[in-house]
């Protein structure tokens, strides 16, 4: 059996902490030896989930987000979640150039940018509920123990 590890962390839904959710994904990810690009990719793709989370699940309105991530021998899963409004429609959301926000000038391109930086991403979501969102990047280094 590989390397296996798990961390989870909550924070309130300031946009000061999602520099803190990329940093703190990015130094649970370093015990393995990922590569410079590899870590990058993790990180922006972090940065566009807890962002959204913030922007989109909550809507200035209080909360919490939670971030989980998982270490399986070289595959890398985390979780954004938040308990904010949900997405009527994921598809839709999915699409590039598409935001439930254009008065903000958002670009509409967090779930792409995840899609790209990331080799999976599962999205679930409930209106008044909240949003999950898991990706998954398969790392090619080798591993520290």
């Amino acid at each position: 059996m590989g390397h296996s590890n798990d961390m989870m962390i909550r924070f309130p839904n300031k946009s000061a902490n999602e520099g803190f959710a990329r940093v703190a994904v990015a130094a649970f990810v370093a015990q393995l030896d990922v590569t410079v690009e590899e870590l990058s990719d993790i990180k922006t793709a972090v940065s566009e989930a807890v962002t959204n989370a913030i922007v989109h699940g909550y809507e200035n309105l209080k909360g919490y987000i939670t971030v989980k991530c998982k270490i399986c021998d070289c595959v890398v899963e985390i979780s954004v979640s938040d308990s904010g409004h949900g997405i009527a429609d994921i598809e839709k959301a999915r699409q590039p150039l598409y935001t439930s926000r254009p008065e903000h000038e958002r670009s509409g391109m967090g779930f792409t940018v995840m899609e790209t930086f990331m080799d999976g991403i599962e999205i679930t979501s409930a209106l008044g509920v909240g949003t999950t969102v898991v990706m998954k990047k398969k790392v090619s280094a080798g591993q520290q123990d």
